[in-house]
Parts: C-alpha cells; structure tokens; sequence
C-alpha cells in the first residue's frame, strides 16, 4: 500500500496538499475561533503532525539522495542562501517551515485575544497579516493587545 502511495508524494504535490490544507485550519482560526471545532484541529497538535510528516518525509528524502549538506550555505551570506534555495525539496522544507509557524503564531494569537477580551473582528486583520507575512501580522497583533491589555509586556 505504501508503495501505492510513493508516486503521488512529489514536491508539487506536497506543496499543493500544504498550501490547499492549511486554508481550512485558517478559516476555523478567523471564522470560528471560540469554537470546539477549532480548539481540536488548529489548537491541538494535528496541524503541526501534518506539516511534521511532510518535513519529516522530505529531509529523509535529502537524506537518502544523500545530499544533506549539498546546497546547505545558509550562513555564507545571501548568496549561500539563495543557492541553497535553488533545491526544490530545501525550499519546500523552508516553505512547510514557514507554514507550521505562521499556523501556531495565528492559533495564539487566538487564545491570546480571549484572554484580554478582545474581539473578534478586531483580530481578523492580524490573523490575515499572519497568514500572508507572518511576523507582521503579529505585530499589529500585539498593538492591539496593547490597547486591551493597558500594558506593554515584552515577556508574555
């Protein structure tokens, strides 16, 4: 059966499964964000598992070509960056990366607006930031609370 399976786990498809299944966890989280439903699938760990098992499946990839550090220049500057990108699985892994992230920042900012009572339609711009550009959305996030929270607090 995972034989099966194999041929419809290219990099175009991981990516398409990723960027179309993580829609759905974004819609509960601005839609839905009291609701039950979303506690289980966006506040739980059933997102991040998924993302997990394709980052999981594609650095065994890289792993079995044996490839790991081939392309890997992370540290030599901005062109070391852009030729490690230049490896579609690297960039994927980076992209899936970004995607987990970006999920679990617009899941707190979720449970975080409920604890300083903030409204929904209020956190629905920083959640679409989030999603887009991340740490941009969580700055406007964090304005916000500032307001409802009367304090700024650099360590919450």
């Amino acid at each position: 059966m995972l034989n099966n399976l194999l041929p419809l786990l290219t990099i175009e498809n991981i990516y398409l499964f990723a960027n179309w299944g993580v829609i759905p966890f974004w819609l509960l989280l601005i839609f839905f964000p009291n609701y039950q439903i979303t506690n289980f699938f966006v506040q739980s760990i059933i997102a991040p598992l998924l993302l997990g098992a394709g980052y999981a499946y594609l650095s065994y990839t890289v792993f079995i070509d044996g490839n790991i550090f081939d392309g890997f220049e992370l540290y030599n500057g901005i062109d070391g960056l852009y030729s490690m990108f230049a490896n579609e699985t690297l960039l994927l892994i980076f992209w899936l990366h970004f995607l987990s992230i970006s999920l679990f920042v617009g899941a707190w900012i979720v449970r975080d607006s409920k604890k300083f009572f903030i409204p929904k339609i209020i956190t629905i711009p920083s959640l679409i930031l989030t999603y887009f550009s991340g740490p941009i959305g969580l700055a406007v996030y964090w304005f916000i609370r500032i307001f409802f929270a009367k304090k700024i607090s650099f360590d919450d």
